[in-house]
């Protein structure tokens, strides 16, 4: 099985509406977890699926509209912590990888960046999702603030493309 990023709109669908419509989802494919942003009216599903078609269409049950679906690799925390800990993440870092970097590159730095984390004890990393395109990853942080994790992502050197506060979902 491998992991997909499906990101859509919320539109302004309600907490309980979202949750149900993804309940859909699971008889086709396994939903590790589903955060929403308020803000930014986004939805990050992460499913567990054989291929992309099948991600796809395990998605489309839940009746929303998927604008973007990419394999990923997760980086920080096997599944089985994920389901432990989904909830515990309130913070999405997005960034846009540079050109050219290849996964081991970007794999090698993540492994020598990490420890330093340890400066900002006030948040915690969760975990990463990176496309398998390298086009871009998405960083999970469970912290008291935005200024925490803009801190944290100072101390390792890793920019910052967009920061959204996130809900778990399911």
């Amino acid at each position: 099985m491998n992991l997909y990023l499906i990101e859509s709109s919320c539109n302004g669908v309600e907490r309980a509406l979202l949750e149900q419509r993804l309940q859909a989802v699971e008889t086709r494919a396994e939903l590790l977890e589903a955060q929403a942003s308020a803000q930014d009216n986004r939805l990050y599903v992460v499913l567990l699926a054989s291929d992309e078609q099948a991600a796809r269409e395990a998605f489309a049950r839940s009746g929303l509209q998927a604008e973007l679906v990419k394999q990923v690799r997760l980086v920080g925390q096997d599944l089985e912590t994920v389901r432990q800990r989904k909830a515990r993440a309130n913070y999405l870092v997005e960034w846009n990888l540079p050109a050219g970097l290849t996964m081991e590159a970007y794999l090698k730095r993540k492994a020598e960046k990490s420890p330093l984390y340890a400066q900002v004890p006030e948040v915690k990393f969760e975990r990463t999702y990176v496309c398998e395109d390298m086009s871009k990853c998405l960083c999970l942080y469970d912290s008291p603030d935005e200024q925490t994790v803009l801190k944290a992502r100072e101390v390792v050197g890793a920019p910052v493309d967009h920061l959204t506060t996130i809900q778990n979902v399911r």
